[in-house]
């Protein structure tokens, strides 16, 4: 990558992949990551606050600024994801408390200072539900002027995770999605289409697991992560989630896209939460009969070269 870094905001919900997302992002010389904000998801928010600085100051990261933000999603209840990401929301790897504080305001305070105090206009990167990023577009709409390109981990064109139809992160706050996607900001949505499909090998694994470094050693352990009701391979393969739509924001090559229409199912049942992609090569009945809907269009990725952005990850991460 040549030429300036890319002023970047990562608003999570550490977590496992999250985690790894921050790993990488701090140690890529492309990115210049101006502040991280915290979300509840993966844990309760107070969690994530410690997670996210426990994650920075293992990683060595400088002093880039963490908030605390919404505790609970805009309408629903909080309901955290420890079966997936331990009793901690990171994995339970017993990592030292941090000694880090975050700053003083709160995280929709701090979005709104650096997207208006950056030189360049900023791409967020939230890898979480999207209840600060809803807040922050509702109160502060002025900071659109200064986004690039909002790069969110959610959504899903074909089978959810949270439900049969819905990703857990859109499904967690709909309603907050459904305000990011008519923001009017050009938005990429890295859905479970292609967060399943990019993996560190099982041999690259067991190398991070056996660092010498503390860092590494904790990457190796968040790879390497698994439910106990499914685990058992002592060197798993592990999936890298989150972290590849940062990847996709040093190396949008990487990712295969497409500007489809797509919005949030916000009605109570088995629905609610679905990101629903219109891929039709032309109108139907409904809108002959009804006319267009004004639906957003969003780069909605497809695809994904899998094996690049693992090497990508592997490459910043380690250092070499």
């Amino acid at each position: 990558m040549t030429g300036q870094p890319i002023p970047v905001i990562i608003d999570c919900d550490t977590g496992v992949d999250d985690a790894l997302a921050l790993l990488f992002a701090v140690r890529h010389p492309g990115l210049d990551v101006r502040a991280v904000t915290c979300v509840a998801g993966n844990t309760d928010v107070d969690g994530v606050v410690r997670n996210t600085l426990t994650v920075l100051e293992q990683a060595g990261a400088p002093g880039i600024p963490v908030a605390r933000g919404a505790e609970r999603p805009l309408i629903e209840p909080v309901r955290v994801a420890r079966h997936v990401h331990g009793a901690d929301g990171m994995g339970d790897l017993g990592l030292p408390a941090p000694t880090r504080k975050p700053v003083d305001v709160d995280a929709v305070a701090l979005l709104r200072r650096e997207i208006l105090a950056s030189p360049r206009p900023v791409t967020l990167v939230p890898t979480a539900p999207l209840t600060n990023i809803a807040l922050l577009l509702r109160t502060h709409p002025e900071v659109v002027g200064n986004i690039e390109r909002i790069v969110f981990m959610g959504g899903a064109v074909t089978a959810g995770n949270a439900t049969a139809v819905a990703e857990f992160n859109v499904w967690h706050d709909p309603e907050a999605a459904a305000i990011l996607l008519t923001a009017g900001v050009p938005t990429t949505m890295y859905g479970l289409d292609v967060f399943r499909r990019v993996t560190v090998p099982a041999a690259d694994v067991a190398r991070l697991r056996a660092s010498p470094e503390p860092r590494l050693r904790m990457a190796g352990a968040l790879l390497a992560h698994r439910d106990p009701a499914s685990s058992g391979d002592p060197t798993p393969s592990g999936g890298l989630g989150d972290a590849g739509a940062v990847c996709a924001v040093v190396d949008p090559d990487g990712l295969t896209t497409e500007p489809l229409p797509v919005e949030v199912a916000l009605a109570p049942g088995p629905t609610r939460g679905q990101t629903v992609v219109d891929r039709r090569p032309r109108p139907g009945e409904s809108e002959v009969h009804h006319g267009p809907r004004d639906q957003p269009l969003v780069d909605v990725a497809l695809g994904v070269d899998a094996e690049r952005y693992a090497r990508l990850w592997l490459r910043v991460v380690e250092g070499a």
